[in-house]
């Protein structure tokens, strides 16, 4: 990756930027040297983890880049977190956003800025720029959203088509963490432990919070800009990936935004289009400063002219725990919806996908609780295993339908949809779909999948429990994928009644009876290739500004571990891993502000293979930082159990000063299980 040096850009380690209650929120500001006198436009990125530390190695590249291309780079941490002053109730509040405009207009009034503001961000502050967009600050031009989602509870870690996420504890706890830490005190000054204080006190059990929500009630409308895409004005960039958990959002932004509006889509996790794994890699920093230019300086340099929706369409690779890169080529469509693209139906038959529809039949499938141990994460970073593996353990626990061997090459792009005719056994019940690519040799790949739970089969802000034993028509729609199929493949349904440990399962073993025939079937959005794909621009090779030097001090081996006690039928399954900024480090020191800080996190799921009632998930995490005299040690456990009514959610805060605990909460929550 090339460096990009410039001896014109300085750095302002700390603003305090002042918002209208009074409140001061911190900020570190990268200048092109002569801002002052040629005053330029300003790129903010706001979000909660810690621009100080946790994530400075991450934003020193991109900000001093885009000021050594003639940009202000404001990195700004939200209310209560790593320098800002305040407490953080939750994420995504009312209140975040409306100081995003107070900072918005600060910024503006700085003799650097020449008033034209822009917004950058990935997961947490891609969601906010999508929100802060719909408010219309004046100087708020362009924005470019990543890994982030226009729907809350559609498309973000808690539920997915209405099923409980495993990721809701996992991020949860992770937020959980990362709110009961210390600002700095060569920031802070001598406040710094008032303030951690009070975060520590006012710290709440996030997943608890949550999962008080299970349904799409006014809670997850509140920053859903889907709710009124209208209400953005400003020119709108959609970046994200294949494999990461939120890429349903974008197909929707193109969709419903009047505003101008970009999108790119590549094969990559939870991570920067620069880094990612599995590449292609780009040169995502030279694409955003292209935006930026358009956008911000009004320089006319056709990246308006290009194709709205840009894709990498992947080809079948071999499933593996780790891929370099991703087999396949980019391609382009100039409209969303496509009028290019139809779609193609199967019927699905006794274990067959056909083109035509046998006689009525039934299937049925109880599926054991451990289907969906090949599944990976339900977003990635691109680590070991965090992808899917050979589905065939999962597809030998579901109900498979499969096509003959294709006899050409079959491309798809937007979000397959299987309609299954079924019924159940049980009022509460949910349903896995996967697409799976197989190839000649057997081995299973997943290409895409969906969950639903049964309950919201007709709303997921009214549920209703299901009639046993009552036939009912169900569309399932997959996550939005671009791929390819090859000659001599075979495409796979898989179905099944869980998803473990993705999402928590239903209260009793289900029996689903999938009806046969005439009435369920499959819909995939086949996409004819054209020409005008050869000649597609190729992107630039990545590029990045300089990274600060940090020691690391300690490693902690990742690890990704299935057990299964043949005594007991219980299957545990182990995840555990360092922070992931510090090139594998669990324990490293940021050179330049001398600071020490570390990071791991342990995540255990157990289940027993028929009892639903005995899912259980903890999750285990150490902070530390560490300079000269000052030393503090955060330590979270968070878990959840269930009964058939219950949900309940516990955990322990535990924080040290030096060699003293200063503060010890426990919680032990029961949330009452709404049709999950």
């Amino acid at each position: 990756m090339k460096v990009v040096r410039s001896r014109n850009v300085r750095v302002i380690e700390n603003v305090y930027i002042p918002v209208r209650d009074g409140a001061q929120l911190a900020a570190r500001i990268w200048l092109p040297d002569d801002a002052g006198e040629n005053p330029v436009p300003a790129v903010l990125e706001y979000m909660p983890y810690r621009k100080r530390d946790f994530t400075r190695l991450r934003d020193e590249p991109l900000h001093h880049y885009f000021a050594a291309h003639g940009y202000a780079g404001i990195r700004l941490d939200v209310r209560g977190t790593g320098d800002s002053q305040g407490i953080l109730r939750d994420e995504y509040l009312v209140q975040e956003q409306d100081d995003a405009v107070d900072v918005i207009e600060w910024l503006t009034q700085q003799n650097w800025c020449d008033g034209n503001v822009g917004m950058i961000g990935l997961s947490w502050s891609g969601f906010n720029s999508l929100q802060v967009a719909a408010r219309r600050p004046p100087a708020l031009k362009a924005i470019i959203t990543m890994c982030s989602t226009d729907d809350r509870y559609a498309d973000d870690a808690h539920y997915k088509g209405g099923c409980l996420l495993n990721e809701n504890l996992t991020w949860g706890s992770a937020f959980f963490s990362l709110n009961a830490c210390p600002p700095d005190p060569e920031i802070a000054g001598e406040q710094w432990r008032d303030q951690w204080m009070k975060r520590l006190e006012h710290n709440r059990l996030f997943p608890a919070v949550w999962m008080g929500h299970p349904h799409r009630d006014e809670y997850w409308k509140q920053g859903s800009v889907c709710e009124n895409y209208d209400d953005i004005h400003c020119a709108v960039y959609a970046v994200g990936g294949w494999a990461d958990g939120y890429v349903n959002a974008i197909p929707r932004l193109l969709e419903g935004l009047r505003a101008p509006k970009k999108a790119l889509i590549g094969p990559w996790p939870h991570a920067f289009p620069h880094a990612a794994v599995p590449g292609p890699r780009i040169g995502f920093f030279q694409e955003a400063v292209r935006w930026w230019d358009y956008w911000l300086k009004g320089e006319d340099n056709g990246i308006m002219d290009e194709p709205l929706l840009r894709v990498w369409m992947e080809d079948w690779i071999e499933p593996a725990p780790y891929h370099d890169e991703r087999p396949g080529r980019w391609v382009a469509e100039e409209q969303w919806p496509s009028p290019r693209i139809y779609t193609r139906s199967w019927y699905l038959n006794v274990g067959a996908v056909a083109q035509t529809a046998d006689t009525e039949d039934a299937v049925r499938i109880r599926s054991p609780l451990t289907t969906g141990l090949r599944g990976g994460d339900f977003y990635g970073f691109g680590a070991d295993g965090d992808a899917p593996l050979d589905q065939r353990a999962d597809d030998g626990k579901s109900l498979v339908f499969d096509s003959d061997p294709l006899p050409e090459r079959l491309e798809i792009l937007g979000a397959p949809v299987v309609t299954l005719e079924l019924s159940v056994d049980s009022p509460v019940a949910q349903v896995a779909v996967r697409l799976c690519d197989v190839a000649p040799d057997g081995t299973s790949g997943r290409v895409t999948y969906g969950l639903l739970n049964l309950c919201h089969r007709d709303s997921h802000e009214f549920p209703e429990p299901l009639e046993p034993g009552r036939r009912y028509r169900i569309p399932v729609q997959l996550n939005d994928i671009g791929y390819c199929f090859e000659p001599g493949h075979t495409l796979r349904v898989a179905v099944s009644t869980c998803y473990w440990p993705m999402a928590w399962p239903a209260p009793e073993p289900v029996e689903l009876t999938v009806f046969t025939g005439v009435t369920s079937s499959l819909e995939l959005p086949v996409r004819p290739p054209r020409d005008e794909d050869r000649e597609l621009v190729a992107f630039a090779l990545p590029e990045r500004g300089p990274e600060p030097t940090h020691t690391p001090l300690e490693t902690a081996d990742a690890q990704r571990m299935v057990e299964l006690d043949l005594t007991t039928d219980e299957t545990v399954y182990t995840i555990f891993g360092d922070a992931g900024d510090f090139g594998g480090a669990s324990l490293a020191r940021i050179d330049e502000i001398d600071l020490t800080i570390g990071y791991t996190m342990r995540k255990t799921f157990r289940i027993n293979e028929q009892d639903p009632l005995s899912a259980r998930a903890d999750i285990e995490q150490k902070t530390v930082f560490r300079r000269g005299d000052w030393k503090v040690r955060i330590e979270c456990r968070t878990g959840v159990a269930c009964d058939a009514e219950n949900f309940h959610v516990t955990a322990t805060l535990e924080a040290w000063e030096g060699g003293e605990r200063i503060c010890h909460r426990e919680w032990d929550d029961t949330i009452k299980r709404h049709l999950l």
